[in-house]
């Protein structure tokens, strides 16, 4: 039986989350996927939050325990996330993202998050956990020069005169379809769930290459993969070049939208795992209810968001649009299998820079792109500071 002072809280920490998750979904997850797209002129601004809501729905159910149980339960040392201090953090950390929207500035939901949990498990006695924070900030700090740099090359391949669009984009296309055969959804089964390449593979005889470690049959189904995907985005460019970039760049941002719900969802619904056995609910539940959290945000405000990024940032065309979305679903995949908190704003924003750098730079507000980094550091630091002073001033004024 829970008591009556708990239950409230419980309720408190609940809508918080859901704030936390409009907010997430009117802002980073909702904004950044398809904002290429719509910069390329691929998508309305309207559309564009619409389809990725209800694609971020899907990835916070399919894939989105890693990053919501790390949140949980990785961040701090010790049992310290009680009702009370999850709700100082979402509240801190929703008020900081919401702020960001509404300014038209994107704020690193992965940074507010983590620095909101961060802070109120240690005031509440909490210790750090020193290794996890490593894999963090060797994600956040390497993501700027792998995605930019990825973009950056994809985008001079796209533009190089001695490689023919017809096959440059399908090759593109193909390395997609191997990305898509090795991501890892929970519904499939198994321990941290399986790929659609092992599932193809199951009913075949497991062959295991030695030393490399390679499944024959794992490599057979994702080389279906890779060269359906080239074929199909062959004869899209072949018909039409211009109409086959546009879907296949819609396609890549349907990807990125999808991978977005599956990390985002953890960082509204994280704090709440702590919290699951005293009122008997499943992680299931959890990740359904913030992924509709995340779908309302995307319906109602990340226009805006969408459109600050697409046409605040970099002047974008379809080759410039692919090149930038390319990076961002890998990186998205890979922190969702690792479990690692990452900020869609800075995944996107880096590598639309890189993108518009083979370019030339066109279109690249270096002033707008300072002021972003700056509000991510300063939202990591302020989430940290405001969340610890608040959870340490609630639990002064409740032990009176």
């Amino acid at each position: 039986m829970v008591a009556t002072g708990t239950l409230v809280t419980l309720v408190v920490a609940a809508l918080a989350s859901l704030f936390m998750a409009w907010s997430i979904g009117a802002g980073s997850s909702g904004s950044t996927p398809f904002a290429p797209a719509v910069g390329a002129n691929a998508i309305s601004v309207m559309r564009a939050g619409f389809i990725v809501g209800v694609l971020g729905l899907s990835g916070a159910v399919l894939q989105g325990a890693n990053v919501t149980e790390a949140v949980g339960t990785e961040l701090v040392v010790g049992s310290v996330l009680t009702a009370t201090a999850s709700t100082v953090a979402l509240l801190v950390a929703a008020a900081l993202v919401a702020i960001g929207v509404f300014a038209g500035y994107p704020i690193a939901t992965a940074f507010t998050v983590t620095g909101a949990v961060v802070g109120v498990g240690l005031a509440n006695g909490g210790g750090p956990a020193i290794a996890k924070y490593q894999q963090i900030l060797a994600l956040w700090v390497l993501t700027p020069f792998v995605g930019g740099g990825i973009a950056y090359g994809t985008a001079r391949f796209l533009r190089n005169e001695s490689v023919p669009e017809r096959v440059a984009v399908p090759a593109l296309g193909g390395l997609i379809g191997l990305l898509v055969a090795n991501i890892r959804f929970a519904a499939l089964g198994g321990e941290g769930g399986r790929s659609l390449a092992e599932v193809g593979a199951a009913s075949t005889l497991a062959i295991v290459l030695p030393v490399v470690g390679i499944d024959l049959g794992v490599a057979a189904v994702t080389g279906l993969f890779v060269v359906a995907s080239f074929v199909l985005v062959r004869r899209e460019i072949q018909i039409d070049a211009a109409r086959g970039q546009r879907r296949f760049l819609l396609a890549l941002g349907g990807l990125v939208a999808f991978s977005a719900g599956g990390s985002q969802v953890g960082l509204a619904i994280g704090p709440l795992v702590p919290l699951l056995d005293a009122v008997a609910v499943p992680l299931p539940a959890l990740l359904v209810g913030g992924g509709i959290g995340l779908l309302v945000g995307s319906w109602t405000g990340a226009p805006r968001m969408i459109k600050a990024i697409s046409q605040d940032y970099s002047s974008l065309g379809p080759r410039r649009s692919i090149a930038a979305m390319i990076p961002s679903f890998a990186i998205a995949q890979a922190a969702v299998a690792f479990g690692i908190p990452v900020s869609f704003n800075e995944i996107i924003v880096s590598a639309i820079i890189g993108s518009g750098y083979a370019a030339g730079g066109a279109g690249v507000s270096r002033e707008k792109m300072l002021k972003t980094v700056l509000a991510w550091v300063g939202s990591l630091a302020l989430a940290f500071g405001v969340a610890y002073a608040g959870f340490t001033a609630v639990d002064a004024v409740l032990s009176v």
